[in-house]
């Protein structure tokens, strides 16, 4: 057994939680257009978006590299307003066992704050932890901000 860990980030937005949650939990192919530096395509591999179930895959940019990713959607929370997403194929899968991210969104009166959580297993114990990907989630957070704050 290797090394577990979650890592946790939160973002607070100035725009509105529901269109945030929308974007992850129904149109995730919106994306390459908010954000065309770090996420370059979105397809859904197999499903629909917005159904659990659903395979999608992504090319994208983390720390200068270009990657792929495949993943299933876990399941989508309407009520409380988050999205879980497990890796099952790609790029991240060479450094890490079982990757798992979580988005929810917390309405706070004036702000909102987006909840970034990353669930994982190591394949090596002193490989690294997922940091990378969290930087890369907090800048996409503030790219749909910006996106839908000059809306």
């Amino acid at each position: 057994m290797g090394v577990t860990g979650k890592l946790e980030v939160e973002v607070d937005i100035k725009c509105h939680g529901d269109l945030f949650h929308e974007l992850f939990g129904k149109k995730p192919h919106h994306l390459p257009n908010i954000t065309p530096d770090k996420v370059h395509i979105c397809n859904a591999h197999e499903g629909d978006f917005g159904k659990p179930g659903s395979v999608i895959s992504w090319d994208y940019t983390l720390d200068g590299k270009k990657c792929v990713a495949k993943e299933i959607v876990e399941a989508i929370d309407e009520e409380n307003k988050s999205v879980r997403f497990k890796i099952i194929e790609g790029d991240l899968l060479k450094e890490f066992k079982c990757l798992t991210i979580s988005v929810h969104v917390i309405p706070r009166g004036e702000e909102t704050a987006v909840k970034w959580l990353a669930e994982f297993e190591k394949i090596a114990d002193d490989g690294p932890y997922p940091t990378k990907i969290m930087d890369f989630c907090i800048s996409i957070t503030k790219d749909i901000e910006d996106h839908h704050l000059k809306a």
